[in-house]
């Protein structure tokens, strides 16, 4: 299969429009069979449910080509379950876990000139995502949904290696005690773009969110889990009801634990803590680990023993074994990798 001719590894982390996507239709309390279509475009009635109380949530995960050459997907289950968590949350239907991965893989299949080529560095993004479609004025959930998946090719995260970022903590709370933090709604995202931008005005890569109840224990930043490496070699993470289940965190807890031999501790961390690790990571699907080198509280510096040159010595073992394993250098865990071509 001939490949789409592409400058792979030039081509940024942006939107390109493939030629296939997947929608599948909810009407009469009941999914359709859903079907590969052309039209990139959704045509909706000004008054659908997603528009006025956005009624909507999506995940993201990646096909990649392996060493040997086969199209595989990381752990899409783990995505079509933490989706179905989300929905019924939204109260939204939720739309099969079977049936979304093998849309994923339908998709995937129908776009394989566009995933790109090993050791490009660049993978195929999938987004699948649903929204409330129907006119609805009254304050209630939709009555009919959308569940559609479109797939764009992306560049590596990191251009020329992976700097150490500088982020802050945040005066805003990413979300409310007993809220929505810990599923992957739109209106999470919404409601972090202004601090996001706040940030980056004020020269910062990110925000470092604390616990929205008493502010003293560190939760997440606006798009990443956050790990910490001790300095006797174990990783902590914070733990809390209002965080994204991260799908590489609990991935990366497991190569830590299963193919480096360490302790792991999944804990409340209170922000007091910080200063005495000697690594931090920002982990999620699109870098998997984001080394961290510097956090500014408020003016005061905390500058973390791995420096702001490269990534400190644990992380980059834990990002070289996980995208390993991704990329079939590295055996798996069962389960873990689809192979769909």
């Amino acid at each position: 299969m001939e490949k789409k001719d592409l400058d792979w590894a030039n081509i940024g982390f942006a939107y390109h429009k493939t030629d296939k996507r997947y929608v599948a239709e909810y009407k009469g309390g009941a999914w359709d069979e859903g079907k590969l279509v052309d039209d990139a475009d959704v045509v909706l009635n000004e008054c659908a449910c997603v528009f006025q109380y956005a009624q909507t949530c999506f995940e993201g995960l990646k096909a990649y080509t392996t060493e040997d050459g086969h199209i595989v997907c990381f752990r899409p289950d783990m995505n079509a379950k933490r989706m179905a968590d989300t929905a019924k949350r939204l109260e939204m239907p939720v739309f099969p876990e079977d049936k979304f991965v093998e849309a994923v893989c339908e998709v995937v299949r129908a776009n394989a000139a566009w995933v790109p080529p090993y050791g490009t560095g660049a993978t195929l993004y999938i987004r699948p995502y649903m929204m409330g479609t129907n006119p609805v004025i009254g304050v209630k959930p939709a009555e009919e949904y959308q569940f559609r998946i479109f797939v764009t090719p992306v560049g590596p995260y990191f251009q020329g290696g992976a700097k150490p970022l500088t982020i802050r903590i945040s005066d805003f709370d990413r979300a409310a005690p007993n809220g929505t933090g810990n599923i992957k709604a739109g209106l999470n995202y919404a409601m972090s773009l202004h601090p996001i931008m706040e940030a980056h005005r004020a020269g910062f890569a990110e925000n470092m969110y604390l616990d929205p109840k008493t502010r003293t224990k560190v939760e997440e930043t606006g798009g990443a889990n956050i790990i910490f490496i001790t300095k006797d070699g174990k990783l902590v993470t914070p733990k809390s009801n209002s965080i994204l289940p991260s799908i590489t965190r609990r991935s990366l807890l497991y190569v830590a634990e299963h193919y480096l031999h360490m302790q792991v501790e999944e804990r409340e961390v209170f922000f007091e803590e910080v200063p005495e690790f000697a690594e931090c990571g920002l982990c999620g699907t699109a870098a998997v680990i984001s080394p961290v080198g510097k956090i500014n509280d408020h003016g005061k510096e905390i500058c973390f023993p791995s420096g702001m040159e490269r990534m400190g010595e644990t992380i980059q073992k834990l990002y070289d074994t996980l995208t390993g394993i991704q990329m079939g250098r590295i055996e798996a865990p069962e389960g873990w990798v689809k192979t769909i071509l």
